[in-house]
């Protein structure tokens, strides 16, 4: 079995009602959205790509008949997102995906500390920057803590990675890639054993109001309810246990640019002390943030 040396974080999935719905809020953001692509165990998407090998995966339900199949055979990703909408709706964040090396020794690994929660292994169609059909193929190993029914975690081993054509990594907003996924917890710290197992994290910052586990890639906050507001500049009167997806923040090439494309788009949004946060809406489940890299 081959050691893991490092976790980043990989993609988030977002359920969303329709990816007509998606696709039109993603690009009135800013971003380059790719074709439908079909899984085949009833979902499908429309990710953003960006150039730090991160992305988005807006996540609908295509083929519900094959989608409820999947969840009574015991498909973890279908089941996870079934579990999702009936507790939160069709649109939010569901799921913080880390990249794998060897996702059987992941998945070893979260047996060991007992939060392991099963395994898929699976192909879909793309097409490619020449616009010819290619097959992507994944290995992936979830985790989750019995605390937290609305956020679950796995890892990502690309067994036979897709090719993202250029121009899907050019956004007209400017982003570059994912800074941080802020979540929300009343005991932040409570989560810090289980978040720390999912994101193999080497570098781990204690804040007064929470912990940030630092990938190579994205960094992953726990903090109190009310530091995620102050931080997105969002109010809610949310004081649940578990977590919960707050909110997203981009690292963007030129904030002025970024904050001149949302108003032409008509976007609503509030920019001030080097951030602009966007609250969300129906195909943007969580707030977003862009702050200049």
């Amino acid at each position: 079995m081959a050691s893991i040396s490092h976790r980043s974080v990989d993609h988030l999935v977002l359920p969303v009602v329709d990816l007509a719905t998606a696709r039109l809020r993603l690009s009135a953001l800013g971003f380059a959205v790719a074709p439908e692509a079909r899984h085949p165990f009833g979902t499908e998407n429309a990710c953003v790509y960006f150039t730090d090998s991160t992305y988005l995966e807006p996540l609908a339900i295509a083929d519900l008949k094959l989608y409820r199949q999947s969840a009574q055979n015991g498909n973890p990703f279908v089941k996870r997102d079934a579990a999702y909408r009936f507790r939160r709706g069709e649109d939010g964040m569901s799921a913080i995906v880390l990249t794998s090396e060897d996702s059987e020794a992941d998945e070893a690994v979260f047996r060991e500390k007992a939060i392991a929660a099963g395994s898929l292994r699976f192909s879909r169609p793309y097409l490619d920057a020449d616009g010819l059909e290619g097959t992507a193929s994944f290995s992936l190993a979830f985790a989750a803590d019995l605390r937290a029914p609305d956020l679950f975690f796995f890892t990502c081993q690309r067994t036979a990675p897709l090719t993202v054509p250029g121009a899907l990594l050019s956004h007209p907003n400017g982003v570059t890639g994912m800074a941080e996924i802020i979540l929300g917890e009343v005991r932040p710290m409570d989560f810090e054993p289980f978040v720390h197992t999912v994101s193999f994290s080497h570098d781990v910052t204690l804040h007064p109001h929470g912990v940030c586990f630092s990938t190579g890639t994205a960094t992953i906050s726990v903090f109190e309810h009310g530091q995620a507001e102050t931080m997105l500049n969002s109010a809610t009167d949310t004081r649940e246990r578990g977590l919960v997806a707050r909110g997203v923040v981009f690292d963007v090439a030129d904030l002025a640019a970024c904050d001149n494309l949302l108003d032409a788009n008509g976007v609503n949004h509030h920019a001030g002390d080097g951030l602009i946060t966007v609250p969300p809406a129906p195909g943007q489940g969580v707030t977003f943030a862009f702050r200049e890299a």
